[in-house]
């Protein structure tokens, strides 16, 4: 198949453009490198700089795609309380603009990679698809408003869509910023550098971490899985698992004497997210094969690779 991937460079967008291409398929794959590393990307992924709101260069590469995942997007949770014109403009009108290109080519199907971080606090856990949105952010405001785009198009003009709620995805390669750096490679860094864990709230505020293998799995299902057209699917572990114990099986898996501090003062976000994968199974045939434990220990070889032990 031809497919073409928006966000490429970025952290799961680059696994799954290498998954793709290893497996014979022809990858073409747009970022603008704004977060994104185009060197993450192997030699068979025909990688081409281009912002997502740029129409005619994506109309250009959009002839004879079989399928588009669209990653692009800008992730920060808090840097969209700051910024949430920004958001607005990239992960909904870069959907939008994304959307107009398809259906003036006519792509078939599109599967629009989206975030658990739209259900917000729900009193059911793990928490289906039918759940009501609540989200708390501009992020996840921007990524349901992609949504609801990506379906009404798709509605209007024939084309397939698929949105997939990725939960909390982590991995080698996860981009690991100089401020807001996600909570997985952060701890495992400062675990293994004797530094500080901070835990927000009081550390019992849980979320679903899904290993970004099992990820790729369920983005490449969604891309040739029948009967799917129209469909929300949770993509996560299904496993519930509190800040606090992921502090602790950081240092175990690290081996490190970091300092553990928690900070009263900040809530920590959601009280309880975990992923229902009913949906998923049914539908794409999903199972998430990474345990926490061994997703972290992949994690810190490819982050870390010690050398020597941490000091003691």
């Amino acid at each position: 198949m031809r497919y073409l991937i928006t966000g490429a460079a970025g952290f799961l967008g680059a696994a799954l453009a290498n998954r793709l291409a290893a497996d014979g398929h022809i990858v073409l794959g747009v970022d603008d490198l704004s977060t994104g590393d185009e060197r993450t990307l192997t030699k068979e992924v025909q990688f081409i700089r281009g912002d997502v709101n740029d129409r005619p260069k994506l109309w250009s590469l959009l002839h004879e795609v079989d399928c588009v995942y669209h990653l692009a997007a800008k992730v920060s949770v808090p840097e969209s309380v700051l910024y949430p014109r920004e958001y607005n403009h990239v992960n909904v009108g870069g959907t939008v603009t994304l959307m107009e290109a398809m259906r003036d080519v006519g792509v078939r199907r599109v599967v629009l990679v989206s975030s658990g971080t739209v259900y917000g606090n729900q009193p059911v856990q793990p928490v289906p698809e039918t759940a009501v949105p609540n989200p708390r952010a501009p992020y996840a405001v921007s990524k349901l408003a992609a949504e609801y785009y990506v379906k009404s198009i798709g509605a209007l003009w024939g084309i397939e869509t698929v949105c997939l709620r990725v939960f909390n995805a982590y991995g080698p390669g996860q981009r690991i910023p100089p401020v807001h750096t996600p909570v997985i490679p952060n701890f495992l860094r400062q675990a293994w550098e004797n530094g500080t864990l901070v835990i927000h709230g009081d550390g019992n505020q849980t979320r679903d971490y899904v290993y970004v293998d099992d990820v790729v799995n369920a983005m490449q299902a969604a891309s040739t899985a029948p009967e799917i057209n129209t469909m929300t699917i949770n993509v996560g572990s299904g496993t519930e698992t509190s800040v606090k114990e992921l502090a602790r099986m950081s240092v175990e898996v690290t081996g490190g004497h970091p300092e553990i501090v928690y900070n009263p003062r900040n809530e920590g976000g959601l009280s309880r997210l975990c992923a229902d994968l009913t949906l998923a199974r049914e539908t794409l045939g999903y199972e998430p094969k990474t345990l926490l434990m061994d997703g972290l220990k992949k994690t810190l070889e490819y982050e870390i690779q010690p050398t020597t032990p941490p000091a003691e």
